[in-house]
């Protein structure tokens, strides 16, 4: 990844409101670039967005619905993107078991929107289409998925992933692949970090639960999961972006991101581990019958790591701890404008030191 690629960079970002567009919205603006927000008011009380006060770093911020395939056109016309990054989804398998329409027509008919606002523009050179590590077929097996592997999904996120994949292929192989616009799709696994407010997420139920001194019900402790931080899969969203720009087709397709493999562990670890932190933490086992979640899922990195020399920075301690800490100094009304980008300044020097 190079900084100074990103200055002066028209970035067309989706989804910028929510958790991760918050934090990746907040890189770019950092690195320099222009960057134009499309999404949805901030999906929680409190968000990110608004935390750190993201509004004000944008070139332009547009609150409108991925569904509006007019809208969403209109805002490319005036914006004119070199590069962009769609995160804009719904994006929770609970959730989607209670609105299975509207997740489909978010994740799916959404991308094809903004792939189709985008065909046949010159100035675009790079798209990275974000999904989910959700989008395999899960078997319950032992292997970690590579990108050549099945896709599907037993829920209706998981399968609307699914299907933003094959929708991406599809414009890609039909309308992309001739031109200079190189277009990609990034698997990441299960991330953390501060600002997640979202409801039946792990670490944000967690923290709501030890602040209200309540105890966490865990629906699968042994679940097992791909834990990283923010910042690890943003990191290679932008060097993926960059590769596009740089060397087109030859890195258009899948990406898995995914942390090293002592990373990959249970439920019940991450919260013992974070129970050592913070000693008011209580949790136990819901026993009252759940929607489907799978139960173990590993992804296999090694693309990332052998054609684009990426790995993660931040092994799973290091992400609590700055996990824990934010949501620490949430709780006791510190300046967290300050400290998010305190921490994506740590981020920064440990990846690539002076």
């Amino acid at each position: 990844m190079s900084p100074s690629f990103w200055k002066g960079k028209r970035v067309l970002l989706t989804g910028h409101t929510g958790f991760k567009g918050s934090w990746l919205a907040l890189w770019l603006s950092r690195l320099g670039a222009e960057v134009t927000g499309y999404a949805l008011e901030p999906p929680t009380d409190p968000a990110l967005f608004e935390l750190v006060d993201l509004q004000g770093r944008l070139a332009a911020h547009h609150l409108a619905d991925i569904r509006d395939a007019r809208r969403l056109r209109q805002v490319v016309d005036a914006t004119r993107p070199e590069i962009v990054f769609h995160l804009a989804a719904q994006p929770l398998v609970r959730a989607s078991y209670r609105q299975p329409l509207e997740t489909l027509e978010a994740n799916v008919m959404g991308t094809a929107n903004l792939l189709e606002a985008l065909r046949g523009r010159g100035e675009v050179r790079a798209v990275v289409v974000i999904t989910s590590d959700k989008c395999y077929e899960n078997r319950e097996w032992l292997w970690p998925y590579r990108e050549n592997e099945a896709l599907g999904g037993h829920d209706p996120y998981s399968a609307s992933k699914a299907a933003a994949e094959i929708v991406t292929t599809a414009y890609r192989r039909s309308f992309f692949e001739s031109g200079d616009c190189a277009v990609a799709t990034a698997r990441a696994g299960n991330v953390i970090g501060g600002g997640d407010f979202a409801e039946d997420r792990l670490l944000p139920d967690l923290f709501r639960a030890s602040a209200a001194g309540d105890t966490l019900h865990l629906r699968y402790p042994e679940a097992v999961r791909p834990w990283q931080h923010v910042l690890e899969p943003l990191r290679a969203y932008l060097m993926l972006a960059e590769r596009l720009c740089d060397s087109g087709s030859d890195y258009a397709g899948a990406w898995n991101f995914g942390p090293e493999e002592a990373d990959i562990c249970t439920v019940r670890e991450v919260v013992d581990s974070l129970a050592e932190r913070i000693p008011e933490l209580r949790w136990s086992e819901d026993r009252i019958p759940q929607p489907h979640e799978a139960g173990l899922l590993r992804l296999d990195s090694s693309q990332a790591r052998q054609r684009l020399g990426w790995r993660p920075v931040w092994r799973l301690d290091k992400a609590l701890e700055a996990t824990a800490d934010w949501y620490l100094a949430w709780q006791q009304g510190q300046d967290l404008a300050a400290l998010t980008e305190a921490q994506l300044q740590h981020y920064e020097a440990e990846w690539c030191p002076a």
